[in-house]
């Protein structure tokens, strides 16, 4: 073969390159439109049945020179493209897309920005247990110019024998607290029907992360003008997570605020394995603040501080972590919680990490 008929069967190749690229596009923005019509229908995206009749029908026509299994496959990957490029659309209308909102959401409690680029921290008991407990804490607290208090009222645990909390008798702990030392509250609600009663007691709503997939909450925390801090669950991708922001959203209410608490893995040196990722492509991805609870995604008190760095260090807009008066005799999570002690010495290397970021 001359050097000529080479040349003449590549420029054949770069027709067929072209006129392949045209078709493969022309098919991808039909497939968007096919997108827009099943959504509006309430209809799966992905049809196996109508995949394998595509492929059959294809395979029917064959005739060489690949092999049916090769044509087959390339196919599917011409088909999965699609069906992302119909995904995308999705995620550009949700309303916690940043594609949506380009601009940061800065979620207002009580005075304290979040979102707004500086650090913000959330400290306080796993559990309220008595209101001398959560008025020490809070005490601790203000004292460090610190205004977000956290403690659990309604406790759902592993076990059904653990300490459950103090229900709504904890809830108005929190408030006698935080009214007496002007700190704002968060506390986990996890029945659709409390969230309303809830109101008069809380500043933010937390969605705890057995319950991040509870629609019913979700709707009731978006149904009103209250802040939602939204925990990830324990096995959720990044993408559930983001539609259980959205459900909240979709009802109105866009005061939410992530957090990472980790995530459930195979390693047993921690309580969970911390997600330290998930923060950068949560700000990529949504307006929304981001926060990193770094007790339950460890359940290390020694592991506290390196992971609360880290999460600052990647761009968080906050930490939190649970302080004890004395964490020997807590009635949930004792050895994840910090002393007195130990928090004066978290908190002088966060000041210290700050101020180093700053410089």
């Amino acid at each position: 073969m001359s050097n000529r008929e080479l040349e003449e069967l590549r420029d054949q190749v770069s027709e067929i390159n072209l006129q392949l690229l045209k078709l493969i596009n022309q098919r991808g923005r039909i497939a968007q439109e096919i997108g827009k019509v099943k959504e509006t229908q309430g209809v799966n995206r992905y049809d196996p049945v109508r995949e394998r009749a595509m492929l059959d029908e294809l395979l029917q026509h064959h005739d060489g020179p690949f092999e049916p299994l090769t044509i087959q496959h390339i196919f599917k990957e011409i088909f999965k493209a699609n069906l992302e490029l119909q995904e995308d659309d999705h995620r550009k209308a949700l309303l916690v897309s940043r594609k949506k909102k380009p601009e940061d959401t800065i979620v207002q409690i009580k005075g304290e920005q979040i979102g707004n680029g500086t650090p913000a921290f959330i400290f306080g008991p796993c559990a309220v247990e008595s209101y001398e407990q959560v008025a020490e804490v809070a005490r601790t607290v203000k004292a460090k110019g610190l205004k977000l208090l956290r403690g659990g009222a309604f406790k759902p645990r592993t076990s059904p024998y653990d300490f459950q909390g103090l229900g709504f008798d904890g809830l108005k702990i929190l408030k006698r607290v935080a009214d007496e030392f002007d700190l704002a509250v968060i506390s986990e609600i996890v029945n659709p029907n409390d969230v309303e009663k809830a109101l008069d007691y809380i500043d933010v709503i937390q969605i705890g992360a057995r319950n991040m997939q509870n629609f019913e909450l979700l709707k009731a925390a978006g149904q009103v003008d209250k802040p939602v801090l939204l925990k990830r669950g324990l096995s959720a991708t990044l993408d559930e997570f983001v539609n259980a922001a959205e459900y909240i959203m979709a009802q109105g209410n866009g005061n939410i605020i992530l957090c990472e608490r980790g995530i459930r893995t195979y390693e047993k040196a921690t309580r969970n394995t911390l997600d330290i990722s998930a923060v950068p492509i949560l700000k990529q991805e949504t307006h929304l603040p981001v926060f990193v609870d770094v007790t339950h995604s460890t359940g290390r008190r020694d592991l506290l501080l390196p992971t609360a760095k880290a999460a600052l260090a990647i761009g968080a807009d906050g930490v939190m972590a649970e302080v004890h008066p004395d964490p020997a005799v807590a009635l949930s999570d004792s050895a994840q919680q910090m002393d007195f002690n130990q928090f004066d010495a978290f908190m002088e290397e966060i000041e210290k990490t700050l101020h180093l970021q700053k410089v």
